[in-house]
């Protein structure tokens, strides 16, 4: 038999260090997949004697709640939409060994239309069993109808029905049904004939009152989307100008709908039975109002009658009324996975407006009861937040030993409020865990005390700054009251080994930098000399939406930072605008030895802008960066967006695998993490590095040595970047053991305190 011949030695090692992490291609005229980030829960985290079951799932500001089967396993399982950031959050009914649990499946949310904003109800307008989505349209004010239809797997997809509900007006012609941009209709069948109906209140008036618009399609019992006005003041109330004032007027005759309604106040629209007599009562809310109105319908579910006597009136909110501090809302839904409707209650806040601690903004009053007959009990105040990492707002996480003991702990940067006031400050999270497996435990969530500072806004980032082989404390702020922004630094004056020693007392701040708010920095050597430079996000800047500063590494810390590009890498949005809210960081993410860039902002975008060193003029960056696991393709994230939305991306090596994973700080006030998938690993190139390395011997036996110009920290991986050795702690020369290594050739990754990765080919013989 005839063999091929065998490749020489020197030729296998050159090939094998230009696969990808752990993947062999096929064929060798196949296409690598793509580097992209995986949403992965990395570790755990204990806030008191509780581990967060959704540690990950970035937080809940003003939720809306629906249930539906997501995964086809015939449990309805449950989708929230974050009215303040735009963001479909979903969750899973899974078993335990003590029942059933919520958990965070972020996949599910690609299924979902790209560009919902406002709210969303799921609701079956067809009868088929499975919910349809409706929505707000781009103006807020209409609704838009997507009908739900399932792709061949079974999971839901969306296609839109129409783009404007409307109804029949009196005079013969079709008129949008406009429910306002603030406002939150019920979509429910109201008469029992098996088809949806919409209740709406009127915003064109000083004394609102709501508007039944009544589905008269024929076409058989279900499937249609049309209306007319059956009342327009159901119930014969109105609201007034003042909290829970209602006037009642139950001969007042219908009038036909403006055509062109002009906005008057927020108002919530929920329909349950409270009182169990088969009718549904109304549960409303408004904006500036704390306490859900609940009104017992003393008529029918299409003629109904609500009087001065039932407001109110019904237990269990009689005595345990459903208090927000600003504009609640209700959806009924099954949470307690027993098959009947419970009721949870939140803030449909826009914007929070420093009214509502968003930590505890989901009441849950569960149904003790049966469908026909509640029983509604309270529970909660922090339904599913209590289960997340949660600051409130602006969650910004930074990494880092901080205790000394050689394992990363957390710092998240957030607005909440304190003492009736919101301010922004520090929460503290150690690493109780071991290296490969993270266990992060809160210790304080006033780190430093800065929350006495009265700050607007705190984005923490953990460097060597001082470039003396220990990490430093950088934080943009801004006062309260003020509109400049400051680049404050803590130098670190605590022993190598030591926990970390900041004092407020001796700040500085870095000069002739940005005075725009919300300036988000992020430090790594942007042009290889080893010095820590800085990027920095600013919104408003008509120069461009990042700044690069080169650091000179010499003079009075606060002056080394220079201007080297106003508009750097001239960013722009998919159409075209300078983006705003621009958050940067940098890491080699994709293995490949150099540093890339990935940038965040309000519109949405998240993109990955490969070998940061490469790139020039208009960088070239990719947005589809998220690997979803149902599609198995990578998709463009998503996250949150809106006009005031602020992410806060980072990277650390969370697991001492030698890789570093993404985090994503969010609005909501919690935090999202990711893996990488399809990393490149591969010898650094000549040039790709300041670092110059010196690795002894080479081919080694038992040890090698390896020497740094400054302070380095190690990882030996073999070809497939398996890990084989932990990252060790940052030093100039250190030692790996080889005991027990088999021989071939690994790769020894050297990664700087200032970000600067370089790898080295390491033949171990024995």
């Amino acid at each position: 038999m005839n063999m091929p011949p065998r490749m020489p030695r020197h030729l296998l090692v050159s090939a094998l260090l230009t696969l990808g992490a752990g993947v062999l291609n096929e064929a060798p005229a196949q296409t690598a997949p793509p580097f992209s980030f995986e949403f992965r829960a990395l570790a755990k985290v204990v806030q008191g004697t509780d581990t967060l079951r959704n540690a990950w799932a970035g937080g809940l500001n003003s939720p809306q709640f629906s249930n539906i089967d997501l995964n086809n396993d015939q449990q309805p399982d449950l989708v929230a939409f974050d009215r303040m950031t735009n963001r479909v959050v979903p969750f899973l009914s899974v078993a335990t060994t003590t029942g059933r649990a919520w958990q965070f499946a972020p996949e599910y949310a690609g299924l979902f239309p790209a560009d919902l904003r406002g709210w969303l109800l799921l609701r079956d307008y067809d009868c088929d069993g499975r919910p349809d989505l409706f929505t707000a349209d781009a103006s807020g004010s209409n609704i838009r109808v997507f009908r739900h239809e399932p792709d061949a797997q079974g999971r839901p997809a969306f296609r839109l029905i129409t783009s404007l509900l409307s109804y029949q007006h009196p005079r013969g012609f079709a008129v949008n049904i406009a429910v306002g941009g603030t406002n939150l209709p019920a979509i429910e069948d109201l008469d029992g004939d098996g088809r949806l109906d919409v209740l709406a209140y009127d915003f064109s008036s000083p004394v609102p009152s709501i508007y039944y618009y009544r589905n008269t399609a024929t076409s058989g019992s279900c499937g249609g989307l049309e209306f007319a006005e059956a009342s327009a003041y159901w119930g014969g109330i109105a609201s007034s100008q003042l909290c829970n004032v209602f006037s009642f007027a139950f001969n007042a005759q219908p009038a036909p709908a403006p055509l062109r309604p002009q906005h008057q106040g927020g108002f919530s629209v929920g329909l349950f039975d409270v009182d169990g007599d088969g009718t549904p009562d109304l549960l409303t809310g408004r904006d500036y109002c704390p306490e859900l109105a609940v009104l017992r319908n003393a008529g029918t579910a299409r003629d109904a009658r609500f009087t001065r006597a039932g407001l109110n009136s019904v237990e269990p909110f009689r005595s345990q009324p459903a208090r927000l501090p600003n504009y609640p809302a209700a959806f009924p839904v099954d949470v307690t996975f027993d098959g009947v409707p419970d009721v949870l209650v939140s803030s449909f806040l826009a914007t929070n407006e420093d009214t509502i601690d968003t930590r505890q903004s989901v009441l849950l009053y569960r149904n003790a009861g049966t469908a026909a007959v509640p029983q509604l009990v309270r529970e909660q105040s922090d339904f599913l937040q209590r289960d997340m990492v949660d600051v409130s707002e602006l969650a910004a996480p930074a990494f880092g030993d901080l205790d000394g003991d050689g394992l990363v702990d957390m710092l998240v940067g957030g607005v909440s409020r304190r003492t009736g006031f919101y301010r922004a400050g520090l929460s503290y999270y150690r690493n109780a865990g071991t290296a490969a497996k993270p266990v992060f435990k809160l210790i304080t969530d006033d780190y430093l005390g800065l929350s006495s500072q009265k700050l607007g806004f705190l984005r923490p980032v953990l460097t060597d700054l001082n470039e003396d082989g220990r990490l430093d404390l950088v934080y943009s702020s801004f006062r309260l009251g003020t509109a400049t922004n400051s680049l404050t630094y803590l130098l670190n004056t605590a022993a190598a080994g030591q926990p970390a020693a900041f004092s407020l007392g001796a700040a500085g701040t870095l000069g002739g930098l940005s005075a725009l708010r919300f300036a988000l920095p992020a430090f790594a050597d942007v042009d290889g000399d080893g010095h820590p430079d800085l990027l920095l996000g600013v919104t408003g800047d008509p120069a461009g939406p990042l700044r690069y500063y080169r650091n000179s590494g010499t003079g009075p810390l606060a002056q080394r930072f220079t201007l080297q590009h106003a508009d750097f890498g001239q960013l722009r949005t998919g159409t075209g605008e300078r983006p705003t809210y621009l958050s940067p960081v940098v890491a080699d993410f994709d293995g490949d030895g150099r540093p890339d860039l990935l940038t965040a902002d309000a519109s949405g975008d998240i993109r990955l802008f490969a070998d940061l060193r490469a790139q020039s003029g208009a960088f070239l960056g990719r947005t589809d960066v998220f690997y979803n696991a149902l599609t198995r393709q990578p998709e463009a994230g998503r996250w949150g967006l809106g006009n005031l939305f602020r992410y806060a991306p980072a990277a650390a090596d969370m697991n001492a695998d030698g890789v570093p994973e993404l985090f994503l700080g969010l609005e909501s006030g919690g935090i999202s993490s990711f893996v990488g998938r399809n990393r490149v690993v591969t010898a650094a190139q000549p040039g790709a590095g300041a670092l110059a390395l010196r690795l002894y011997p080479n081919p080694a036996t038992t040890a090698v040595t390896v020497e740094a110009p400054r302070p380095v920290r190690l990882t030996l991986l073999d070809l497939t970047g398996r890990l084989v050795r932990p990252e060790t702690a940052a030093a100039s020369t250190q030692q790996i053991s080889l005991s027990n290594l088999p021989a071939g050739v690994y790769l020894v990754r050297c990664r700087a305190l200032s970000g600067e990765t370089v790898v080295k080919r390491l033949v171990v013989s024995k």
